[in-house]
C-alpha cells in the first residue's frame, strides 16, 4: 500500500471511530447503564475487543535511598524521577479533594469513564471551542501505567499519543481497574504517579520540592497549587516569570471548585486564596556529588561503582544504573558515621584541601570486608568548567595541555582505584606479604639473617643506582646502615630492606606476589600486571617486597585486615543490607570471604606486625626500634600495622589495625607521581592513629589470638655450641658443624683474649639452620682507677 493510501485509510478509520464514539457517548448520556456494553461492536470492529483483558501493571520509578550503617542517617538518594510512593492515609484529605476538584469531579460516581464528560469534550472540540480531554483520574492512571510498563520507545509513544485508539485503550483498562480496585486505591495510585514539575513525580516528591514537608501536612492552598500543576507542570510552574500568574489563577480556580464541591468552607477558601505562593523550590540532591558537603562523596561513589559492577542488578551497566535509580531500594551501607567523621576531621587537621598532595584514609572491618570510611582532603565535586577552581595539574605533560589537577574538587576514585587511578607505590607496607609467604613455606618468625648495609642478590636488573656487579639488584637500608642479626619481629619493626629482600629471594618472589594477589592487590598498572601474571617474571621481581607495585589505600587496608580476620580475605563491600520496595531482603553485598592463608600464619604475621606501631608481640621480642611507635602510645589498644616510604619519599604510608577496624593512610600526589615533593610521615601518621584512637574511644580492649603452634613462631630450636675464647676459625667450624650458618660479627669487650671468639649472637639456642654471628673479643675492658685503687668507688651496699 502506498503511504498516501495508508494515511487516507488511517484518517478514515480515526474519523469512523470518533463518529462512533460520538454516537455512543450521546446515547450514554441518556442510557449510561448500557452504553459501554456495546462499545466494542460500535467502535470499529475488533479493535476494542482484542485488547488484553487485564492491564499489565508496572510500578512507577521509585527513588532509592542509601543510609549509613546505623540505617538511620541518609547518605544519598538515586533516581531518574524523584518519586516515593506513600499510602493514601499519609496524604492529607486536602490533597485528595484538591486533585478531584482539579481533574475529575465525578470520580466517586463513574465506573472509570465519565461518559457525560466525553460527550461534552467531543461537542466542545468539534465546535472549535477550547480543547477538553474528558479523561478521568482512572484513565490518566492507565495512561501513566502504560507508559511506565512500556518495553520500547514506541510503546511509550503509543501510550501517550493523543489518538482515538489510545482513548479506547484507556477506557477499556479504566473499566477493568474500577472492577478490581477501590476508589481509594485508584486515587492513591494516581497521586503517587502524577508529575508535578520541577523534577517532582508523585505527591511525596512534590511536597518535598515545593514545601519541604510530608504530604500528610499539606494545607488547602498548598494542595490546590499542586493539584493545579498536574494539567500542565511547565505552563503552571510558579518559579518562572510566565508560569507564576498562570499558577496563581489556576490554583484559585481549583480552590473555587473545592468550595463548590463542598470540600472547603467559604472562609477556608478565602484564606487559601489569600495565601501567597512561594516562587522558589528545593530540588532534591541526586547521586554522590550532592553529598560533597558532608564529606561522604568518596564512599558514596565507591558504592555507586560497586553497584554498577554487580551482575545481579542487570546484564549491562545501563540496566544496573536504571535499576538503582528506579527500583525504590532501601540500602543500609557499611559506612560508619563515627569512623568517617573521624577520618575527615583528622585529615583536615594536617593538610589543606587546596594542597596538591592528597592525604587518603580508607577504613575496613576485618572478617567482613565492610568498608567503614573513605576520606580525602578533596571535595567530591566536579570542577565548574566555566569558573574552574582547580589549579593546572602538576604533571608537566598535562600542564602543557592546560589540564587541571584534582584539587580541591574531583570525582576520581582516589582511594579505591578505577578509571585512570591505578594506585600508588606505598613502600615497605608490602613487606607483610613476604613475611606471610615465608611463614607459609616453613620459615618461622624467629628465622634470622645477618642484614648488611647493602644486600647482594641474584636478581638481575637494568644498570642503575641499586645495581652492583653490573647486573644484580643490591638494595640498601634507609640511612645506609647495616641491619645486623635480624628476625621477622625485629626486621619488620625496623623495616630492614636487607633482611626482607634476601628473605623474599629464599622464599621465591613469585610466592610473595601470589600472597599479595590472595590478599586483594589488584595490579591495575599494566607493568605490574605483566609481572604478576607471569611466574618467571614474578620470580625476578626483586624489589616487590619494598612496595614498588601500585596499590590503593582500600586494597592495603583490606590486605592487613586479612591478618586480623584470621587469614580470611573478604572482598570489600559497601553494603550491609539491601531491601527491595516490597520489603524483600536481597542477598547481594553480604560478606564474601575466602581463605587466603591459615589462621596460624595470619596470627603469627600479625604478632610481628605489632612491633612497628609500638605494641608488643606476644610470641617474641620486637627490639628497641619501632618505625611508628607513637601509634600505640596514642591509641592504647592492641594494634598492628606498618609504615611505608618509597624512594625519595614520593609516597608516605601508614597502616594501623585493630580487631574491629583497619585503616590505611597514603600521602600522595595523585596527579603526578614523579613529583619532587618529599612526603612527610608527620602528616600521614598522626592522621591515621588519631582516627583509630577516635574510633576506639569507649570500646573494650580486644587482644589478638596467638598461633596454635609455637613452631610457626620460634621454629625447630637447636642448641648453639659454646665457642667462648675459641679461635674464630674453630668457632666457625663448630657452629657450621652443628647445622647453622655462621659468620664473624662485631667486636665486643670480654674476658677472652683479643681476636678470639667472645660468644655468639644469638646465644644459647636458635632455629635449626638459622644464622649465628660470632662476636670477636676486644679483650678485657680497662678500669681507669685500677683494681686495688683505694679511691675506686664501692658498689652500693659494700663497705
Amino acid at each position: 500500500m502506498r503511504r498516501r493510501d495508508h494515511n487516507i485509510f488511517a484518517n478514515a478509520t480515526s474519523l469512523l471511530i470518533c463518529g462512533l464514539l460520538a454516537g455512543v457517548v450521546v446515547a450514554a448520556a441518556a442510557f449510561p447503564a448500557v452504553a459501554m456494553s456495546g462499545l466494542a461492536a460500535k467502535a470499529g470492529g475488533e479493535t476494542f475487543a482484542s485488547l488484553p483483558s487485564e492491564l499489565r501493571r508496572a510500578t512507577a520509578p521509585q527513588i532509592t535511598r542509601a543510609f549509613a550503617s546505623d540505617n538511620k542517617t541518609q547518605l544519598s538518594v538515586f533516581y531518574d524521577e524523584f518519586r516515593s510512593d506513600v499510602p493514601l492515609k499519609d496524604i492529607s484529605k486536602n490533597m485528595q479533594n484538591a486533585i478531584i476538584s482539579a481533574e475529575d469531579h465525578e470520580f466517586y460516581q463513574h465506573n472509570g469513564v465519565d461518559l457525560k464528560g466525553v460527550a461534552r469534550a467531543i461537542v466542545s472540540n468539534k465546535s472549535g471551542k477550547s480543547q477538553q480531554g474528558a479523561s478521568t483520574l482512572t484513565m490518566q492512571l492507565v495512561r501513566m501505567t502504560l507508559a511506565y510498563s512500556a518495553t520500547s520507545p514506541q510503546e511509550v509513544v503509543d501510550a501517550t499519543k493523543d489518538t482515538p485508539k489510545r482513548k479506547i485503550t484507556e477506557m477499556k483498562y479504566a473499566m477493568q481497574i474500577e472492577k478490581e480496585l477501590s476508589k481509594e486505591k485508584i486515587l492513591e495510585g494516581y497521586l503517587n504517579a502524577a508529575p508535578f514539575g520541577n523534577g517532582a513525580y508523585g505527591v511525596y516528591a512534590a511536597s518535598q520540592v515545593y514545601f519541604s514537608k510530608k504530604p500528610k501536612d499539606l494545607t488547602v492552598a498548598e494542595s490546590a497549587l499542586l493539584a493545579s500543576m498536574v494539567k500542565a507542570p511547565t505552563a503552571f510552574n510558579p518559579t518562572t516569570a510566565s508560569g507564576y500568574p498562570q499558577a496563581l489563577d489556576r490554583r484559585n480556580y481549583v480552590i473555587s471548585d473545592m468550595q463548590e464541591l463542598g470540600f472547603v468552607t467559604e472562609a477556608d477558601a478565602k484564606k487559601a486564596v489569600a495565601t501567597k505562593i512561594k516562587r522558589t523550590v528545593k530540588r532534591p540532591g541526586n547521586g554522590c556529588v550532592s553529598v560533597a558537603k558532608n564529606n561522604w562523596g568518596f564512599f558514596c561513589d565507591y558504592f555507586y561503582r560497586w553497584w554498577l559492577s554487580q551482575d545481579a542488578f542487570g546484564a549491562t551497566t545501563y540496566d544496573r544504573e536504571r535499576r538503582l535509580k528506579s527500583g525504590g531500594y532501601r540500602i543500609q551501607t557499611s559506612m560508619d558515621i563515627k569512623a568517617q567523621q573521624a577520618a575527615r576531621e583528622n585529615i583536615g587537621d594536617h593538610i589543606s584541601e587546596k594542597n596538591q598532595n592528597a592525604l587518603l584514609l580508607a577504613g575496613i572491618q576485618p572478617g567482613t570486608g565492610r568498608v567503614r570510611a573513605l576520606a580525602a582532603n578533596r571535595k567530591f565535586k566536579l570542577d565548574n568548567p566555566d569558573k574552574p577552581v582547580n589549579k593546572i595539574s602538576s604533571d608537566p605533560k598535562k600542564a602543557k595541555k592546560k589540564i587541571r589537577g584534582t584539587y580541591p574538587n574531583t570525582t576520581n576514585p582516589l582511594l579505591s582505584g578505577g578509571g585512570d587511578i591505578t594506585g600508588y607505590q606505598a613502600g615497605s607496607v608490602f613487606k607483610m606479604f613476604t613475611m606471610v609467604a615465608a611463614l607459609e613455606n616453613g620459615y618461622p618468625l624467629a628465622y634470622s639473617i645477618n642484614a648488611p648495609a647493602k644486600a647482594v642478590t641474584k636478581y638481575r636488573i637494568a644498570p642503575g643506582r641499586s645495581t652492583c656487579n653490573g647486573i644484580y639488584y643490591c638494595p640498601s637500608n634507609s640511612g645506609g646502615k647495616a641491619g645486623g642479626i635480624t628476625n621477622m619481629w625485629t626486621g619488620f619493626s625496623r623495616s630492614i630492606n636487607t633482611f626482607f629482600v634476601p628473605l623474599q629471594e629464599r622464599v621465591g618472589a613469585e610466592k610473595v606476589v601470589d600472597v599479595a594477589q590472595r590478599f586483594g592487590v589488584q595490579f591495575r598498572a599494566k607493568n605490574d600486571a605483566d609481572f604478576a601474571s607471569n611466574k618467571a617474571s614474578a620470580h625476578q621481581w626483586g624489589a616487590f617486597t619494598l612496595g614498588v607495585s601500585s596499590s590503593t589505600p582500600l586494597e592495603m587496608a583490606n590486605a592487613y585486615a586479612t591478618l586480623a580476620g584470621d587469614g580470611m580475605y573478604c572482598a570489600p563491600t559497601p553494603v550491609q543490607q539491601i531491601t527491595s520496595k516490597s520489603g524483600e531482603k536481597i542477598d547481594v553485598g553480604k560478606p564474601h570471604c575466602t581463605r587466603a592463608t591459615s589462621p596460624d600464619v595470619a596470627r603469627a604475621a600479625l604478632d610481628a606486625a605489632r612491633c612497628p606501631v609500638g605494641d608488643n608481640a606476644q610470641l617474641g621480642s620486637c627490639g628497641s626500634s619501632r618505625t611508628a611507635a607513637r601509634a600505640y602510645q596514642t591509641i592504647r589498644h592492641p594494634i598492628y600495622g606498618k609504615s611505608g616510604t618509597t624512594d625519595n619519599d614520593k609516597t608516605a604510608a601508614l597502616i594501623v589495625g585493630s580487631s574491629s577496624l583497619t585503616i590505611a593512610g597514603y600521602l600522595v600526589n595523585p596527579d603526578y607521581q614523579d613529583h619532587k615533593d618529599r612526603m612527610s610521615h608527620d602528616i600521614v601518621n598522626p592522621a591515621v592513629w588519631d582516627t583509630m584512637d577516635d574510633f576506639l574511644k569507649g570500646k573494650p580492649r580486644v587482644q589478638f589470638k596467638k598461633p596454635g603452634s609455637s613452631k610457626i613462631s620460634i621454629g625447630d630450636q637447636r642448641s648453639i655450641p659454646d665457642v667462648t675464647c675459641a679461635t674464630l676459625a674453630g668457632a666457625k667450624s663448630r657452629i657450621e658443624g652443628a647445622g647453622f650458618s655462621a659468620s664473624v660479627g662485631q667486636e665486643v669487650e670480654s674476658k677472652c683474649p683479643k681476636g678470639t671468639a667472645a660468644g655468639t649472637n644469638p646465644s644459647g639456642r636458635t632455629i635449626k639452620n638459622g644464622y649465628v654471628g660470632i662476636e670477636i673479643s676486644k679483650g678485657p675492658g680497662k678500669d681507669p682507677a685500677g683494681p686495688d685503687d683505694p679511691n675506686k668507688p664501692k658498689p652500693p651496699g659494700r663497705r
